[in-house]
């Protein structure tokens, strides 16, 4: 099977007639497994926070994966169904540089995989947002990779102190600012899909995964008033995890384009045609007809709008209008139930579920974990830049039912997450490691 943008999977001979369909299933894939592991966590209402070496890519989960038919790739537009994923060139390789004006920039360059960062010892000299979480101790040079790669800690250094020079400050301010401006470019593309959409965060569960998401994920959340942070078990390897997770999906669409008030008949007969292709081709890929679902959909907009919102249709076109209504005013903040409505398209999406993995429940007894070391590590406390004394913890020596208080650092071979003070962490039955602000209860 492969991934699709939308993500569901096809076959891989789909794949090959319908190319473009997987434009972006690697993000799309991090989604669905952001999704998949909150869930067994109890949560639904979830930001998708997924950071690599040159990007952060994030994406709302309310119950079910928000979908756009607007998505654009490099560019350009693509109107083939896409998980609605917000990209921002953030990521741990990105350089620190400074514009014309002299303001402090992070990305969107980054140093990528050759040379990469200057602690990666391949010869790198710029400065990237890894450098920062090296020199402020948040990055453990010889617990890299579970040990199999050495960060060079001078090399960081040297790269950071050329930013520090520019800026008359300190290698630690100048680190915790290269971070500062990387945790605005993340907490931009947050408040696109959320507030910007109508869409409290304050509500939500922030899924941090990616080689570099932990690590930016509690400050990120703290900025945002964000409550709770989740990194799953598997955070450096989640998309294919995801993409083992993934239900069959399939989509059609077909153009009406009718004033709604006269489109019934025609969206009726529309969705026939459309509803024995969505079976026949689930059919095809051995489906049996009690595995299938079909969900049917209408885009509907203003007469004279350029742009759709699509909606669920449920057999009546004047139901589907008032909950364009409805959409419209969350979306946009105003809507005209007086003003004439077109159907544009009429849509349907074939599910069929597949065989998931499976998250097995552990038994948890409650229990405070002790660090296997201590050391210090820099962090922005009270408005003053301070080194505490930070407890490192291996996550394979956490079990269900550990807690323990920030400053911490959780390595594990994929990923290290950074838990500032004021902040508490506990494992699940599942084994996601749960933080939230505040004192542990």
């Amino acid at each position: 099977r492969v991934m699709q943008s939308n993500g569901g999977s096809i076959s891989s001979q789909t794949a090959r007639q319908n190319a473009a369909r997987t434009l972006l299933s690697g993000p799309a894939a991090g989604v669905v497994g952001a999704a998949f592991v909150a869930g067994a966590s109890g949560f639904d209402k979830v930001i998708s926070f997924d950071t690599g070496g040159t990007s952060s890519d994030v994406a709302l989960i309310d119950g079910e994966l928000s979908e756009t038919t607007e998505g654009k790739v490099g560019g350009y537009p693509c109107k083939l169904p896409m998980i609605d994923i917000h990209t921002v060139g953030a990521g741990g390789g990105s350089v620190a540089w400074f514009d014309a004006g002299g303001a402090l920039r992070v990305g969107p360059k980054s140093a990528g995989a050759d040379p990469g960062p200057a602690a990666y010892g391949n010869g790198g000299e710029e400065a990237t947002l890894t450098d920062a979480n090296v020199v402020l101790g948040r990055l453990l040079p010889d617990n890299f990779l579970g040990g199999e790669m050495s960060l060079e800690v001078e090399a960081a250094e040297k790269a950071v102190k050329r930013i520090a020079d520019k800026l008359e400050t300190s290698s630690e301010d100048a680190a915790l600012g290269i971070v500062r401006v990387a945790n605005a470019n993340m907490e931009a593309a947050i408040r696109v899909i959320t507030v910007e959409r109508g869409v409290d965060q304050r509500e939500c569960t922030l899924t941090a995964f990616g080689g570099a998401g932990p690590l930016q994920a509690c400050e990120l959340a703290s900025a945002l008033s964000i409550p709770r942070v989740l990194i799953p078990n598997t955070a450096g390897v989640l998309s294919a995890l995801g993409m083992l997770a993934a239900d069959v999906k399939k989509d059609y669409v077909q153009t009406i384009m009718r004033p709604a008030d006269e489109a019934q008949e025609e969206v009726e007969r529309t969705f026939e045609g459309l509803y024995e292709q969505g079976r026949g081709e689930l059919k095809h890929e051995g489906f049996e007809e009690g595995e299938m679902g079909l969900e049917p959909f209408l885009d509907l907009r203003y007469q004279g709008q350029s742009f759709e919102l699509v909606v669920p249709y449920e057999g009546s076109v004047k139901d589907a209008v008032k909950a364009f209504h409805n959409a419209h005013e969350q979306r946009f903040g105003h809507s005209n139930e007086a003003e004439k409505v077109q159907v544009v398209n009429a849509r349907l999406k074939a599910k069929a579920s597949a065989e998931k993995p499976e998250l097995p429940s552990q038994e948890v007894s409650k229990y405070e974990a002790e660090p296997s070391s201590v050391q210090e590590v820099v962090f922005e406390k009270e408005g003053e830049v301070k080194r505490l004394d930070t407890g490192i913890f291996e996550r394979n020596d956490l079990s269900p039912g550990a807690h323990f208080r920030g400053p911490a650092i959780v390595t594990q071979y994929d990923t290290t997450t950074v838990i500032p003070p004021g902040w508490h962490a506990k494992v699940d039955a599942v084994k996601n490691l749960i933080i939230e602000v505040g004192e542990s209860q």
